[in-house]
């Protein structure tokens, strides 16, 4: 099992990089670098490669709405040529109120969109002469649609690999099903892994059914805060803002995948009052309404006997890397507990 962690994208960029050094002695193997509303994950990604040496790179994750296509599998290019091979294309669509609301581009097909831009993706790496015709992009552009003056082209550059992981974020079936066929990995959010056999199970197979066996197993990556220790159970509650905000905030009513979820969890009830209150603005009070179990069964928070327990059931269910969040007091403690979770994981 693979150890990875997030970066921390609101703030103190450069800080915390310098500090990645240490984390990658520890044993991290991979760092995802978001990409919301806040600075571009490519710089920043770029930045790491420049100060590491082993450590893989993933985007955590570029929203297919704000690029082509072309100018995804370019920068996924750029990326793994100044990485020397240790990047991860990590993609998804976001959602309607980053993509309409920030970049102001309809949020029209999430799926159709996703299978054609690896789909091009792929091309571009393999260095074809990029031709293209689905439902949603042409390539190149037809001559009632522009100039009549497009040419197909390839790459310049030789890509250091012909065929650059992708990793899809997705929580809602068809969306996994699309990954489990077409992508080396699969990112969800709010991991329950002895829920995730209920809820993804049937879209997981239908996928790999149809997965070409060159992308090799599906990587499974499942986020979890991490502490360790006698008196760390407090640690649960940091949890509640960000699970009330995706759960209540994060879309409207009937259009909020993550509140989707938490209902087919089984947590309707709470799932419907978070919301109703989230809405309202009252974000505290909805806050305290997600579930303490919910809270405890997504997290890595315990002694030592329950976090190797939670660690096991987690690759019981099929996860193979683990995306930590350390929380420790310092640094040194935050780098300890990279150093325990990946003797753990083994």
């Amino acid at each position: 099992m693979r150890i990875g962690m997030a970066l921390n994208y609101s703030g103190g960029f450069k800080e915390s990089v310098a500090e990645l050094a240490d984390y990658e002695q520890a044993g991290l193997d991979i760092v995802f670098v978001a990409e919301a509303y806040s600075f571009d994950a490519v710089s920043q990604m770029g930045y790491i490669a420049a100060k590491t040496e082993r450590l893989e790179i993933a985007s955590g994750i570029l929203p297919i709405y704000s690029r082509t296509p072309t100018l995804l599998a370019m920068t996924a290019a750029g990326m793994d040529y100044v990485s020397d091979g240790r990047f991860t294309l990590g993609l998804g669509a976001s959602g309607p109120q980053v993509i309409e609301g920030f970049h102001g581009v309809p949020y029209t097909a999430p799926l159709g969109r996703t299978r054609e831009v690896i789909e091009i993706c792929r091309k571009v790496w393999r260095r074809e002469r990029l031709q293209h015709e689905g439902k949603n992009y042409t390539v190149p552009l037809p001559p009632d649609q522009g100039t009549g003056l497009g040419k197909a082209l390839k790459i310049i550059n030789h890509p250091v690999r012909p065929r650059i992981p992708i990793v899809i974020a997705a929580i809602g079936p068809k969306n996994v099903e699309l990954a489990a066929e077409l992508a080396e990995g699969w990112e969800p959010i709010f991991y329950v892994p002895e829920k995730a056999g209920a809820v993804w199970g049937p879209s997981l197979a239908a996928g790999k059914a149809k997965r070409d066996p060159e992308l090799g197993e599906l990587d499974v990556i499942a986020q979890a805060p991490l502490a360790i220790g006698d008196d760390v159970a407090g640690l649960l509650e940091f949890g509640r803002p960000m699970a009330a905000l995706y759960i209540g905030g994060m879309g409207a009513k009937g259009k909020n995948f993550y509140n989707d979820l938490a209902r087919r969890y089984g947590y309707e009830k709470e799932a419907e009052l978070i919301q109703d209150l989230y809405l309202q603005g009252k974000k505290e009070e909805a806050a305290a309404h997600v579930p303490a179990e919910l809270l405890e069964k997504m997290s890595l928070i315990g002694d030592e006997a329950f976090v190797r327990d939670r660690v096991q059931a987690l690759k019981e269910s099929g996860v193979t890397t683990l995306n930590v969040t350390p929380l420790g007091r310092t640094h040194e403690d935050r780098v300890r507990l990279i150093e325990t979770i990946k003797e753990i994981a083994g």
